[in-house]
């Protein structure tokens, strides 16, 4: 794959920089098993003619999705990990293959030490323009510069330009429009022209835009102040996209925030600045009416994205969250697919009051070996880089973590995972309500130094299973934190012989139980050790975020 020659010197230097690393610095994983094990996942399915929702498990919100003959593209938000806005590519809209991530280099995402974990990149949007054989991606940094765009005639390349900043641009969740005649609009959600009317007032606001100097011209406008219905104060329309459909467009966006009254809203025009006029069946998606103790819930149901194939079918992707009890999901907000039919001139992604179907029939599908829901295993030696399903926190400032055919080094620094900054630590996005995770550590700590196996949600909610040495005694230790609190769930001291052996550190869930053991070859170290982990999920620490399983070290716990 074609590397720009800038991203091929900053690789090497990175990788210049870790080999002056001391080996007893660093922390070595030579490998990371992880293995999905849902029930609601063990039902059998005909490949070649059914799927599962979700499509994308796990920590992957806000989809957005475009299409470039039979090539379809997929991103999703990524906050403040890096790097930035994972992009996918499918041929059949259920089985995807990663293409890495769009914002993949400083110059292109530099998200700073202090900024929030749920900041960062909210909602990109992906767009295919055939005027001129470009693709755009749009998104906003909210912590950082705003409102901007990058562009490529290659998705498969991770080639994207730097970004390009659209000052007169405000607010979030931009999406771009390129209509028939060469036109072309941004929407996006905004404060109202006015004073706000209530809280969570919001307005969906449009630009012109020339995709010939890539900046917006003349004046915008509101086309949607509000929600579908002002008189009974909706809250927070956003992530609007238009369409345009046998001659007539569509306004699309989310109303009701992002939890349990999420929903998808729909308004049609004669022309893409209105006036638009809102569906009959209203709301064309959402969860909020059915029975909390339905069985295998999907909640929060919006931020949708259409889609058509070649042959003429419409199809949706959207966000849902799968909780395991209450409104409790660790696993984040993830993306799901739903087929769209059209119903006086409008389209319905899910009749009001019937649940989302977790397996769904669709033709012609092409399974692939590469997999992002059911209960798939995924397992990697590093062998061969860094994949694309690890994510770090924060842009790194300085050169932190190398691999090679031993597997992947992680050098100790200050930095730690109870700080918003960038530590040394790779993360893998917990896919499903009960999994396991292992991993094989080489470690001989320097006095106060950690490494180890971390479930992570935020800096203030997260569990370590690491080897560490205090007062010169080895020891593995399981520590939990929560609202910024540790503690010390178990410690054991290692034998002299089983310090210097390399240790496998592994986590079983299921729900809110999370057990952790260790072992140094067939010795067990740590007994399998249970502990709650009610805390990772979103709707206790708060955010946008889902739980993560990462490896990690640092220089003190």
């Amino acid at each position: 794959m074609f590397k720009p020659l800038h991203l091929i010197l900053g690789l090497l230097l990175l990788s210049c920089a870790a080999c002056a690393t001391l080996p007893n610095e660093e922390a070595l994983f030579s490998r990371f098993d992880y293995q999905g094990a849902d029930e609601v996942f063990n039902t059998p399915i005909d490949p070649q003619n059914e799927y599962r929702n979700p499509i994308l498990a796990g920590f992957y919100p806000d989809p957005s999705i475009c299409r470039k003959g039979e090539d379809y593209f997929l991103v999703c938000s990524s906050f403040s990990y890096y790097p930035g806005v994972p992009i996918f590519h499918s041929r059949d809209l259920v089985h995807w293959r990663s293409l890495g991530h769009v914002l993949n280099r400083p110059s292109q995402l530099n998200l700073k030490e202090g900024i929030r974990l749920s900041g960062g990149i909210y909602a990109p949007a992906i767009s295919y323009n055939p005027a001129n054989d470009t693709f755009y991606l749009i998104t906003t940094a909210v912590d950082g510069i705003g409102n901007f765009l990058v562009k490529t005639r290659d998705p498969f390349s991770e080639s994207w330009s730097d970004p390009i900043r659209l000052p007169k641009v405000g607010g979030i969740d931009p999406s771009l429009f390129f209509d028939e005649d060469g036109k072309a609009y941004i929407v996006h959600n905004d404060a109202p022209a006015g004073a706000p009317q209530w809280e969570g007032h919001r307005a969906i606001w449009i630009h012109n835009f020339d995709p010939t100097t890539d900046t917006t011209y003349g004046e915008k406008q509101v086309i949607l102040d509000g929600g579908i219905n002002p008189a009974k104060h909706p809250i927070w329309i956003e992530g609007p996209h238009l369409y345009k459909v046998n001659g007539r467009y569509y306004l699309m966006a989310a109303e009701g925030g992002t939890g349990e009254q999420h929903s998808e809203v729909i308004l049609s025009a004669d022309h893409p600045k209105g006036p638009y006029t809102p569906a009959p069946q209203n709301p064309i998606l959402t969860q909020r009416d059915l029975d909390d103790k339905r069985p295998n819930p999907v909640t929060c149901t919006g931020h949708a994205d259409l889609i058509d194939t070649p042959e003429g079918d419409w199809w949706a992707v959207f966000l849902g969250c799968r909780p395991y009890e209450g409104n409790h999901y660790n696993t984040g907000r993830e993306s799901f697919l739903l087929p769209v039919t059209w119903r006086d001139g409008y389209p319905v992604i899910l009749e009001q009051g019937v649940a989302v179907p977790l397996v769904c029939k669709k033709s012609g599908l092409q399974p692939l070996e590469e997999a992002y829901t059911g209960n798939l295993h995924y397992t990697t030696d590093f062998s061969e880089g860094l994949p694309s399903r690890f994510v770090m926190l924060r842009t790194p400032q300085t050169s932190w973590y190398r691999t090679d055919r031993k597997g992947l080094h992680l050098r100790p620094s200050t930095r730690t995972i109870h700080q918003t900054s960038n530590p040394s630590f790779v993360a893998h996005r917990q896919q499903h309500q009960a999994f396991s995770a292992e991993t094989e550590l080489h470690f001989a700590p320097q006095e106060g130094a950690a490494a180890g196996l971390v479930c992570y949600q935020d800096e203030a909610h997260h569990i370590l299973l690491g080897k560490t040495l205090q007062q010169g005694v080895p020891q593995v230790v399981l520590l939990r934190t929560e609202k910024g609190h540790t503690e010390q769930i178990a410690s054991i001291t290692l034998t002299e012989k089983q310090a210097r052996k390399p240790i496998t550190l592994r986590v079983e869930a299921n729900g809110e139980i999370y057990r952790f053991s260790a072992s140094c070859g067939d010795q067990t170290v740590l007994p399998s050790t249970e502990t709650s982990g009610l805390h990772l999920s979103t709707h206790s620490a708060g955010g946008f975020t889902g739980a993560m399983v990462g490896l990690y070290t640092a220089l003190s716990l």
